[in-house]
């Protein structure tokens, strides 16, 4: 996020509100325009807080190119390339897959810069409809909803950028270093100012997570409760606030985890609903991949066939088989697909995956191969429940196994299980030793429910400092261009693949990745990652 970086942003963003147009393609110098114009009548207003969405679908790539940065796309696909449970069939995704990324890598880059502009977006389409509020422009109420919005995209951004560029919380309790969390707008026409509101150190990792839950809190409180995809709403608030409150550790009842996921869960097992914009699990487990808006949708990038990332970025071109015609750059790898824990019965085997012509299985949540109309999934009501497990499970008294946790588990499991094997099949407490393996079940059903929607990295960071659940370090891998045939994928057998990419432990500079150097430069006070 260089300083010329910032005036690009800036301009993009003033061009975007006055004209409404959904891409930039050339700018005019950020001090041609006046800023007070983007925000001069409701409709303005509208409009710069729909480019607060672009900008989460589409920044900008090497210059201008498109390919689902920061959300439209990108983080799902660099979250399943850090982990082991997608398999780079390519050299496109090696550098991020191998972990030989560097301070210049672009993917790491571009996600760096992408997720900065729209936190910089976000900070000054909120200041631009506080002032349109404060001159009779704006509703108050209208303007709450955007203020809110806005602290939403900023919040989730920063969580982001923590994720890949970061320790965990429970590293040093949070006092590592995190990113520099910005919530002022930075206005390339004032550069003096600029440059100051710029050239500022890394806030710690706890210090990001206070501000962004007083973020979150906020939109909580504003962001309307109606469902809607495609928009920040007071669910998706709620459901971000529980992956930082998990993230942070804090499983209790009453201040943490459960006590957000209470708030979007009603109903006895098997019929959860939230009471906040009506969510529910639908009925079969490709039903949120059928229809891009389900009512299992709590949040997602929309991308149509006139705005989507292109080829090089498109969820369906990347993730797709070469036989319906995707790329078959990334298929699902050995490692879960041969875990004996994954039932062959299971319908997410049958419904949600596909095999390439001679070679590798590959996912089908992605299918629009041609316009690539595909939303890039965010938040689902599977993970409210199965986070909700998690935390009932964990607060469980000693080795106690909680009936409540196996219920929330089996709601996201069973309707992936066919009907012949019910009820027989059902998880109950005869089933676990100890709550110990219950919270295995529940953390290896989030790898098979998220399989392909990039989550299993951010599991992977919370969790590496936790000696009886987590990996430790950037997991072992099936190497690269892996001589497969379909043969090697057998649920019956379960041979384990060859992970010749071995594990790197967590004490790896490698386990996060490089501040990009073009901001260790221009910045005289952000500080490299150590290692790099």
């Amino acid at each position: 996020m260089r300083y010329n970086k910032i005036t690009i942003i800036c301009a993009a963003f003033l061009m975007l509100a006055l004209t409404g147009c959904k891409k930039i393609v050339e700018v005019a110098p950020a001090n041609s325009l006046d800023e007070a114009l983007s925000f001069s009548t409701p409709e303005k207003c509208l409009a710069a807080i729909n480019g607060v969405y672009d900008a989460a679908q589409s920044g900008f790539y090497a210059g201008g190119a498109v390919r689902g940065y920061p959300f439209g796309a990108a983080n799902i696909e660099q979250g399943d390339m850090r982990g082991e449970d997608m398999h780079n069939n390519a050299t496109f995704y090696q550098i991020t897959y191998e972990s030989t990324y560097d301070p210049s890598t672009a993917n790491n880059v571009y996600m760096w810069h992408t997720l900065y502009a729209l936190i910089n977006r976000a900070n000054l389409v909120r200041e631009g409809c506080n002032a349109a509020v404060a001159a009779g422009i704006l509703t108050p109420a209208l303007g709450l909803q955007y203020d809110a919005e806005c602290r939403f995209m900023r919040a989730w951004a920063h969580h982001e950028l923590l994720l890949n560029f970061c320790r965990p919380f429970n590293d040093n309790a949070g006092n590592n270093l995190g990113v520099t969390y910005r919530d002022t707008g930075i206005n390339s026409i004032d550069k003096i100012n600029t440059a100051l509101a710029y050239n500022r150190p890394r806030d710690l990792v706890s210090t990001c997570y206070t501000k962004m839950l007083n973020d979150l809190n906020i939109a909580e409180t504003n962001l309307p409760a109606t469902k809607n995809t495609f928009r920040a709403t007071k669910g998706a608030a709620i459901a971000l606030k529980m992956r930082l409150r998990m993230h942070m550790g804090d499983w209790s009842l009453a201040t943490g985890v459960a006590f957000e996921a209470n708030k979007l869960i009603s109903g006895t097992f098997p019929n959860y609903i939230s009471p906040i914009g009506a969510f529910k699990l639908t009925t079969s487990p490709d039903g949120p991949f059928l229809n891009n808006n389900s009512e299992e949708s709590m949040l997602s990038i929309k991308n149509d066939a006139n705005d989507n990332p292109g080829v090089n970025g498109a969820l369906p071109a990347m993730f797709g088989a070469l036989s319906v015609g995707g790329r078959g750059l990334v298929d699902i790898s050995q490692v879960i697909w041969n875990n004996p824990y994954w039932r062959c019965d299971d319908l997410r085997r049958t419904l949600l995956t596909l095999p390439g012509t001679t070679t590798y299985y590959f996912t089908a949540k992605y299918k629009d191969v041609v316009s690539r109309t595909d939303a890039a999934p965010q938040i689902r009501y599977a993970e409210i429940l199965l986070t909700q497990a998690e935390a009932y499970a964990r607060n469980a008294p000693g080795v106690t196994v909680d009936l409540t946790a196996i219920n929330y588990l089996n709601a996201v499991r069973n309707r992936s299980l066919p009907a012949a094997s019910l009820p027989g099949s059902i998880y109950t407490a005869a089933n676990f030793a100890t709550k110990t393996d219950l919270v295995k079940a529940i953390l290896f059903e989030r790898r098979i429910e998220f399989l392909a929607e990039g989550r299993r990295w951010s599991d992977i960071h919370r969790l590496a400092l936790d000696a009886t659940y987590g990996i430790a370090g950037v997991p072992a891998k099936v190497a690269t261009l892996f001589n497969s045939l379909l043969a090697t994928y057998n649920c019956a057998t379960y041979p384990v693949p060859p992970t010749t990419l071995t594990l790197k432990p967590y004490t790896d500079y490698r386990f996060i990745w490089p501040i990009p150097s073009d901001e260790t430069t221009s910045n005289p006070v952000q500080v490299q990652n150590p290692g790099y």
